[in-house]
């Protein structure tokens, strides 16, 4: 079965905090929603490989420790996790970045996709889907469907809240996939939004609510 982190830093937890919040702008919650992303980078990043190299400071010869090679990409749930890409750029800046475009029906609740754009080497790479909300699950179900389909093998998921009912759909279809959550919730109500949750990431983020 997979790993599942749920985050307890306070600044995570203070800024999650924030952003839940009604009255919050869109340019807040945007804001918020990349320097998230970007704090759970670290330890999304954790397992990286490393290696040792010899470079020369200002006052001598010393060995030093580099990533080793690792070839990385970021592979955003359009369109809410748009939001979260500018983030992890920020700390891992040479991945490289897919797009997958999926809505969910309002009747099935269902994921359906609309568009599609990898990274021609994406099966080399390790893969981090990123998404703001973990719900029903369909839509990370899949994303990450399609990623194997590509021939990826190494995939995270990583979002900012998820629902149990969310988290264990993820876990059946794809137990190899570890999941980075920073807050989870207490359930989904009968529209599969998660309570307490925070809305619409999409809408939030894009000022289109």
């Amino acid at each position: 079965m997979s790993k599942v982190t749920v985050f307890d830093h306070p600044l995570i937890q203070h800024k999650l905090s924030v952003m839940r919040e009604k009255d919050t702008s869109s340019k807040e919650f945007r804001e918020l929603v990349s320097e998230i992303a970007q704090l759970m980078c670290y330890e999304v990043t954790r397992d990286l490989p490393l290696e040792e190299v010899e470079i020369e400071t200002p006052v001598a010869k010393a060995k030093v420790k580099r990533i080793a090679g690792k070839k990385l990409a970021v592979v955003p749930i359009l369109r809410a996790g748009l939001g979260m890409v500018d983030g992890m750029l920020n700390m891992i800046p040479n991945a490289k970045v897919g797009h997958i475009g999926l809505y969910r029906d309002p009747e099935t609740l269902e994921p359906v996709k609309y568009y599609c754009k990898m990274p021609t080497d994406v099966a080399e790479r390790d893969i981090i889907i990123v998404d703001p909300m973990l719900a029903t699950g369909g839509s990370a179900v899949a994303a990450i469907t399609f990623m194997k389909e590509y021939g990826c093998s190494h995939i995270k998921l990583m979002c900012l809240i998820g629902a149990p009912e969310g988290v264990e759909k993820v876990q059946e279809s794809h137990p190899d996939v570890d999941i980075y959550i920073a807050a989870l919730d207490e359930k989904l109500n009968e529209h599969g939004y998660i309570v307490p949750g925070l809305g619409d990431a999409g809408d939030r983020i894009f000022g289109t609510k």
